[in-house]
């Protein structure tokens, strides 16, 4: 792999920031701001590494996707950004790391993409969904299924003191995904 740019820190180097601040606030310091971001578990294991051309609103959309995986994090910002170079960062991050972080493996989905509901039906909702008479019906189906994972990942959230202003994309909901505004 190609080794980062002269100016890149290493991984190891960076200060572990809190992914929730004692406010309850993600860290406002990289809003706007283009650069590449690990994130780790509570137990400081490495989760994902990606980049972002906002990194604070990438993180806002990580913590809904994976509310239990988000506690930590470190950030390179880059001032003059283009994708060889985030790409260079994150990649020799990686290597670093001498594993892929699970959230980079195959199921990477799970963490850069909407919550697909359809996935996340319980056996009573599968069958109200597939029973569905026409797709008003199916969509009021995904509506509600939407309607209580948002609930479940923002109770999780409240539990750990979050109080960021997260709002979740209603037109996504008929499409049977969630994601943030």
């Amino acid at each position: 792999m190609s080794s980062p740019p002269m100016d890149a820190p290493t991984l190891a180097s960076l200060e572990l920031v809190p992914y929730i601040s004692d406010r309850g606030l993600l860290p406002q310091q990289f809003q706007s701001k283009v650069g590449v971001y690990a994130i780790f578990d509570e137990a400081t294991i490495l989760q994902y590494i990606g980049y972002s051309r906002d990194v604070y609103q990438s993180l806002k959309q990580h913590l809904v996707r994976q509310p239990t995986r988000c506690y930590w994090l470190k950030v390179q910002t880059v001032e003059h950004p283009n994708r060889t170079i985030l790409d260079t960062i994150r990649s020799a991050w990686i290597a670093e790391n001498g594993t892929l972080p699970p959230g980079n493996q195959p199921n990477e989905t799970s963490w850069t993409e909407a919550i697909n509901v359809k996935q996340q039906m319980t056996p009573e909702e599968q069958e109200h969904y597939s029973l569905a008479v026409d797709e008003i019906t199916q969509i009021k189906v995904l509506k509600q299924v939407a309607r209580r994972l948002e609930a479940e990942v923002l109770a999780i959230l409240q539990n750990r003191g979050v109080q960021e202003d997260l709002r979740f994309n209603p037109k996504m909901k008929e499409a049977g995904l969630l994601d943030l505004k």
